[in-house]
């Protein structure tokens, strides 16, 4: 036969009750708030998750590589993303790529962080190699892709960024951490380089 409980513990049953109700409440609570925060994640990164890679592939020169910074980019930017208060979420994330991707090749101590382009290589022997043979030339991918992995780190990051992706100056700032008036200039550099090298492997085939 159930003794009943005195008076002084039945309130300190009551209130135990009460505890677990309110930490099952928190709980609940902070589970449909992870599961807003992935969902607007979600909806608002994934769509970008093509642009991510391709900038990584293309500044990593190595498919592995640029698979394993876009992911670990992807969870830093959730880790961030409940401080993430801007409207441009493509820019966003891919200055966390581009980031991520340049820590890559510190650590790996890659030599084309700095590499100066080399003018005798690319420009000698190639000035005859006229605009319009580049042109014909420029829907060639894989003469593009080999031009352009020639290219210092912080031109193929430009182009990419430009004339694959499609950012404005001013995402391409934001993502780079350039002044506007860097971004042009550095692009016309990157341009002008590329179509050096386009010239110079044309040159080749000839």
């Amino acid at each position: 036969m159930a003794l009943p409980l005195k008076a002084e513990h039945a309130s300190e049953t009551e209130d135990f009750q009460s505890d677990r109700k309110t930490v099952k409440f928190v709980v609940v609570k902070k589970r449909e708030e992870d599961h807003a925060q992935l969902t607007s994640f979600e909806e608002m990164m994934l769509p970008h998750l093509d642009a991510a890679h391709n900038l990584a592939r293309w500044l990593l020169r190595n498919e592995q590589d640029a698979q394993d910074v876009v992911q670990e980019a992807y969870l830093r930017a959730f880790k961030s993303f409940g401080g993430f208060h801007g409207s441009n979420g493509r820019a966003w994330l891919l200055t966390i790529v581009r980031n991520t991707s340049y820590t890559l090749l510190k650590k790996n101590c890659a030599v084309d962080l700095t590499t100066t382009f080399d003018e005798e290589i690319h420009a000698s022997g190639h000035e005859s190699v006229s605009p319009a043979t580049i042109l014909a030339h420029s829907e060639d991918a894989a003469l593009i892709r080999e031009a352009m992995d020639e290219l210092p780190a912080e031109f193929r990051e430009i182009l990419t960024l430009r004339h694959l992706e499609g950012l404005s100056y001013k995402e391409i700032a934001e993502v780079a951490q350039i002044p506007p008036g860097t971004v042009m200039s550095r692009l016309a550099r990157a341009r002008g380089k590329l179509k050096e090298c386009l010239a110079a492997h044309i040159g080749k085939e000839k």
